[in-house]
């Protein structure tokens, strides 16, 4: 099994940043992609960015050139940079993780989760 506890969120003012933390335990080398989500109220959880342990990386459209997702392989330890925050960015944020080897959007094919985070974007 693998625990996933994420730090990082809270009030941030339009045109702000804010940093995402979420360290890895128990199992914790068996996970080889680990991803950040978004759920607005009454959306679906969206992939953010996601992270494959050589480093590959993957962000949504919404996000590139201001979020930057990076990782500590060797902590399982994975962060998510966020710049030049919008109120659109504003929802809860999850960590997810997976022992699969690829990039995929769907939030059923990560198994382990942590616990949400609310991010809000002030305008």
């Amino acid at each position: 099994q693998v625990q996933l506890v994420v730090s990082g969120g809270g009030l941030v003012q339009a045109g702000g940043s804010l940093r995402l933390s979420c360290a890895a335990s128990g199992n914790r080398f068996s996970i080889n992609v680990m991803g950040w989500f978004l759920q607005a109220p009454g959306k679906q959880r969206e992939l953010v960015a996601a992270i494959i342990g050589g480093g590959r990386t993957n962000y949504a459209d919404s996000v590139k050139g201001r979020f930057t997702i990076s990782g500590d392989n060797a902590k399982r330890t994975v962060y998510l940079q966020m710049n030049s925050l919008k109120p659109e960015d504003t929802a809860v944020y999850y960590c997810a993780a997976d022992t699969s080897n690829y990039f995929d959007s769907r939030p059923n094919m990560y198994d382990y989760w942590g616990q949400g985070t609310q991010v809000t974007v002030s305008s």
